[in-house]
């Protein structure tokens, strides 16, 4: 019925330009120690996503994407709606958004689409990343955009308990000279009414051939009274290899440590060290992203307090996929 709705709105208005469904499969296999996790083994759907994007007029457009394969809670149907947002575009220069969008926090696996990341660091796996708000962005030049964004704050949904009315300011940098790709943030996070926990958050890329490429995030969170670096943070690389359109190798790793004793960070709790290492495959049998296989494996080890914890110490997680990508119009 959906598709009807925007094959009939296309045909009548011209409002939709792209219409895309995508989804993903897995099979895993998930040990601590050495013991399997039957509970969180085998098939398994990951994602299920419809994106919808179009131009409403010369200065103003839309972009949506739901995935279907996420649960609605009691707020409704956008707990399922990754972002569905308007850009008003007044001048080449300016743009400006409302509606629900990613958050923006820096660094490079932070903004992967979910449906392309396979195993993350613990703060990625426990932070949310997308959420009502506003933002203006400035296009310094070609290579430089910088963008003001006021939100709900991430961790009012974290902590589905909280009925608080929190927010995120966040000031987010992009920029690409030469070799060196950037997504830089500075956001002061409310954890609870009128108290803050600040991110520095350094994205960076470094393309060394069209074939080879390393990302490298740093992001240190820190709270009042705090010492500002390295006691709260998390460090994430991945290193990219691509021989052709059909072939893509990669190793990563992360590192997230809390040794702080602060309630701030819902994320990496205090008394948390966790390290993660991994590598994996990607085959594109057409040379595009329209049918992709995928196979990894990563280890992770060390102390995690978090009762809900992704990573665990001594973990072991094999992964097969499948992806394809529909591109309807």
């Amino acid at each position: 019925m959906l598709l009807g709705v925007a094959m009939t709105a296309t045909a009548q208005t011209k409002v939709v330009e792209k219409l895309t469904l995508e989804a993903r499969g897995d099979y895993q296999r998930d040990y601590v120690d050495g013991h399997a996790r039957d509970e969180v083994s085998g098939f398994d759907g990951k994602y299920l996503n419809l994106l919808m994007s179009g131009a409403i007029s010369d200065k103003l457009s839309y972009s949506y994407r739901q995935r279907f394969n996420k649960a609605s809670l009691d707020a409704g149907f956008f707990n399922a709606t990754d972002w569905f947002y308007v850009d008003y575009k007044p001048t080449e220069q300016w743009t400006l958004s409302a509606g629900k969008q990613v958050i923006d926090i820096g660094g490079w696996e932070y903004d992967y689409a979910p449906i392309n990341l396979y195993f993350c660091s613990e703060f990625w796996n426990q932070t949310a990343c997308y959420a009502w708000g506003a933002s203006v962005a400035y296009k310094l030049s070609d290579d430089d955009m910088l963008r003001v964004q006021v939100c709900e704050s991430p961790n009012r949904q974290i902590d589905i308990t909280k009925d608080e009315d929190i927010y995120s300011y966040n000031l987010m940098w992009y920029g690409q000279h030469g070799p060196w790709g950037t997504k830089w943030s500075a956001n002061m996070v409310e954890y609870t009414k009128g108290h803050y926990i600040s991110y520095l958050s350094l994205g960076n890329e470094l393309r060394f051939s069209p074939q080879v490429s390393l990302e490298l995030d740093y992001m240190n969170r820190a709270a009042a009274h705090h010492t500002f670096f390295f006691r709260d943070c998390s460090v994430i690389g991945q290193l990219n290899y691509q021989p052709s359109d059909h072939l893509k190798f990669f190793a990563k790793a992360s590192y997230d440590v809390n040794n702080t004793d602060s309630p701030a960070d819902l994320t990496v709790m205090p008394g948390t060290e966790m390290t993660r290492l991994g590598a994996g495959v990607e085959y594109f049998p057409l040379g595009n992203n329209k049918v992709r296989l995928h196979a990894n494996y990563c280890y992770s080890m060390g102390t995690n307090t978090n009762p809900d914890a992704v990573m665990l110490d001594k973990q072991s997680l094999v992964d097969v996929g499948l992806t394809w990508r529909i591109h309807i119009f």
